[in-house]
């Protein structure tokens, strides 16, 4: 069974920069594809980002895009999402999920396999 655990959380001022990391352990990424997902407090989850097995193909919610970017090291088994330019809108928790999916080209934010904790993102002054 994958186990994903999410880091690179913390409190950073409108403007700023973080980077969130997802390892994965008890197994290999090679077969999934990752979505990194996030909610905050009293709002549904949403889709924030998502890369397919390839790493060629990837998707933004319209409200990050330009700002953050979804990358993947298969070789290290990890998921990174480098959030820039962040608002206090973007102050949720932060988790990444996994699918295994036979498309290596194509992500989904769906029907997911497995997914970790997070970790909270609180963008503030």
């Amino acid at each position: 069974q994958l186990q994903l655990v999410e880091s690179g959380g913390g409190l950073v001022q409108p403007g700023g920069s973080l980077r969130l990391s997802c390892a994965a352990s008890g197994g290999t990424l090679d077969y999934y594809t990752i979505a990194w997902f996030r909610q905050a407090p009293g709002k549904e989850r949403e889709g924030v980002s998502c890369i397919s097995k390839s790493g060629v193909y990837t998707d933004y919610k319209d409200s990050v895009k330009g700002r953050f970017t979804v990358s993947r090291d298969n070789d290290k088994n990890m998921v990174y999402l480098q959030m820039n330019s962040l608002k206090p809108e973007d102050t949720a928790n932060y988790y990444c999920a996994v699918k295994r999916l036979s498309n290596s080209n194509w992500c989904v934010y769906y029907d997911m396999d497995y997914r970790g904790k997070g970790t909270l993102v609180t963008v503030s002054s």
